[in-house]
């Protein structure tokens, strides 16, 4: 009797937390989101994007794609994997193609708001990006070289030359959806941030860190990495942001761990979410998870031995 009232004022203490917590991170990504979400709107219904793409179709031929492809993959980088495959959906592309073009959307995609995490974290923003990048064309590169290079059908829809909206119709729409990401937003980090307080408070992070501390040593990440690499492959890198900024905040994780496991992460995470999407149009789940867990394996196992080689040269989160 006397443990109940204990273990409700454990659980208000808790939510309480975790709803300060979420809501801070939640603006702090909203303000991040909108502008860069509004800002490749009016890039799009203007016709930059498509003009930008434009110049980088010559090198599609090296990663086994038309043209038409950069598209896809500055859509990608700018915004998120969702935008990418809504440009897929309007181009003629075989299933060898989309494959190409989905490991490198899920290497490289919402640079700019996930590398602002990343930053806020600690690591070097340059490097993430330069990471990621460099990554996307390596893997789209050698799928291109190993993928048999059959005559698959076009699986996608064949009319990509779909005329601009106009500019109201085009704000209302991007509007619309806005307001339902700032939705999704709020309710999924404040989620995450209250249930990881209770899962501390109730020492249930012990558990998972001891269950998943095996495959952590294996990536070459800390044992206080393993929730957090549960939710950000779960929800997705932006919607766990709450967590590894606070852990680095309150010491709970020392800014070297976190700059690796944001080395790791940068190439790996939203294996459920973003993976499924792809799975939803044809690709392969071997090719999109296999290569990118062997990626983000030896790129922090490689970063840990440069600094332990290097240790008095380089200043971790600056390069």
């Amino acid at each position: 009797m006397h443990d109940t009232p204990s273990v409700l004022l454990r659980i208000r203490k808790s939510a309480a937390g975790g709803l300060a917590s979420g809501a801070r991170t939640a603006l702090y990504l909203i303000r991040i989101m909108v502008p860069v979400s509004l800002a490749v709107a009016l890039l799009k219904w203007s016709g930059v994007l498509s003009w930008g793409a434009s110049f980088l179709a010559p090198a599609m031929g090296l990663l086994g794609l038309p043209g038409e492809a950069a598209v896809v993959l500055l859509s990608s980088a700018l915004l998120n994997v969702y935008s990418a495959i809504a440009v897929i959906e309007t181009l003629p592309l075989s299933t060898r193609e989309i494959t190409i073009l989905a490991i490198m959307c899920l290497t490289a995609h919402n640079l700019i708001i996930e590398t602002a995490v990343m930053r806020k974290s600690g690591s070097s923003a340059f490097k993430m990006v330069v990471l990621r990048i460099g990554w996307a064309l390596a893997l789209g590169y050698l799928f291109n070289l190993v993928l048999p290079a059959g005559r698959s059908a076009a699986i996608a829809a064949a009319d990509s030359a779909v005329p601009a909206a106009a500019f109201w119709p085009s704000m209302a729409g991007w509007g619309l959806s806005t307001l339902r990401l700032i939705a999704k937003i709020v309710v999924l980090v404040v989620a995450i941030m209250i249930g990881q307080r209770l899962m501390e408070e109730f020492r249930v992070m012990d558990f998972l860190s001891r269950v998943t501390s095996p495959a952590m040593r294996v990536f070459g990440l800390s044992e206080n990495a393993s929730f957090l690499w549960i939710v950000i492959n779960v929800v997705g890198y932006a919607y766990g942001a709450a967590i590894i900024m606070e852990r680095v905040k309150d010491g709970k994780m020392k800014p070297q761990e976190a700059d690796l496991f944001n080395h790791h992460a940068g190439l790996c995470h939203s294996l459920l979410e973003d993976t499924t999407m792809f799975l939803a149009i044809g690709v392969s789940l071997f090719w999109i998870t296999v290569p990118r867990l062997a990626a983000a394996l030896a790129v922090v196992w490689f970063e840990r031995a440069r600094r332990h080689r290097f240790r008095r040269s380089f200043k971790v989160g600056t390069v």
